[in-house]
């Protein structure tokens, strides 16, 4: 009887390299980062940074932007600006805000005080998220301190960026800018985890969250000022909400997918600085 043929040696290879190329991309930045963005559930924590932003934080600064007498601009000119869009679809984020002179005239220190009080729920739900990045426990109850602050700081570069036109007109002024968003996530995180992570690990995080803020306004002029006009004609003010819903939604991804990639990142470095070392000190010996 003729015996049977060996089996052909790509049989054998093939399961093997299909192996090999699993357990690489497994092991690769991007399977891990894929699997911790899993793990800290990013869409999930997105859609509550939207929620909670556009809950808490948005009435409290509809308040603060009315103080803001020498330009006259209210919450929704802020909001315009931080979109990118163009001027008719402003006017329409326009129409969703009363403006700086009802704000004020409405607006009680009862009202202001609970309004502070809620948008710490949002401060909470950034910290939840960088501690969930960072693989570590929640922070004691007498730490809210560090939620009222990082509240209070965030406020106010918002109302300094809203209010200073320099940054729109000039290179320097638009440097300065990125950089000082960079200082804030830096200055965030550390705050946020209580400085349970060492400074030069969360700045790449920083770095990261600023430049894709910067690509999202980039994105928003694009998309989101013919979604407003388009969203208003079929939905009303209903539409542009939920294109500002949108963009929170794109915010939260940014804010928290800056910070993982940003661990990863500083891994990776102090990963090939190890490697760098390793073998220096092998060839030496």
């Amino acid at each position: 009887m003729p015996k049977n043929a060996p089996p052909d040696a790509d049989d054998h290879d093939r399961p093997t390299a299909r192996v090999r190329l699993s357990a690489a991309l497994r092991d690769s930045p991007a399977g891990r980062g894929w699997r911790h963005g899993k793990d800290i559930e990013l869409g999930q924590r997105s859609l509550g940074f939207a929620a909670l932003g556009f809950l808490t934080l948005v009435p409290l600064l509809v308040v603060v932007s009315s103080a803001d007498p020498a330009h006259g601009r209210g919450f929704a000119q802020w909001l315009g600006d931080g979109l990118g869009v163009s001027r008719a679809a402003r006017d329409e984020v326009a129409r969703l805000f009363a403006g700086p002179a009802q704000v004020r005239q409405t607006t009680t220190a009862f009202g202001l005080a609970a309004l502070a009080v809620f948008g710490l729920s949002f401060g909470a739900a950034v910290q939840t998220g960088y501690e969930k990045i960072w693989d570590l426990p929640a922070a004691r109850w007498y730490a809210r301190w560090r939620q009222v602050l990082w509240l209070a700081v965030l406020i106010g570069t918002i109302y300094v960026t809203a209010t200073t036109t320099l940054w729109r007109h000039s290179t320097a002024g638009t440097v300065t800018a990125a950089l000082s968003a960079v200082l804030f996530f830096w200055w965030s995180q550390w705050m946020l985890l209580g400085g349970r992570i060492a400074g030069k690990a969360l700045l790449p995080g920083a770095v990261l969250t600023a430049l894709g803020l910067l690509g999202l306004r980039m994105f928003s002029r694009l998309v989101f000022s013919p979604l407003i006009a388009s969203s208003t004609v079929n939905y009303g003010p209903f539409g542009t909400v939920l294109v500002v819903q949108s963009w929170l939604v794109g915010v939260g991804v940014v804010v928290f997918g800056g910070a993982l990639v940003g661990r990863l990142a500083h891994e990776e470095i102090i990963t090939a600085v190890e490697t760098f070392l390793r073998r220096t000190r092998h060839r030496r010996g």
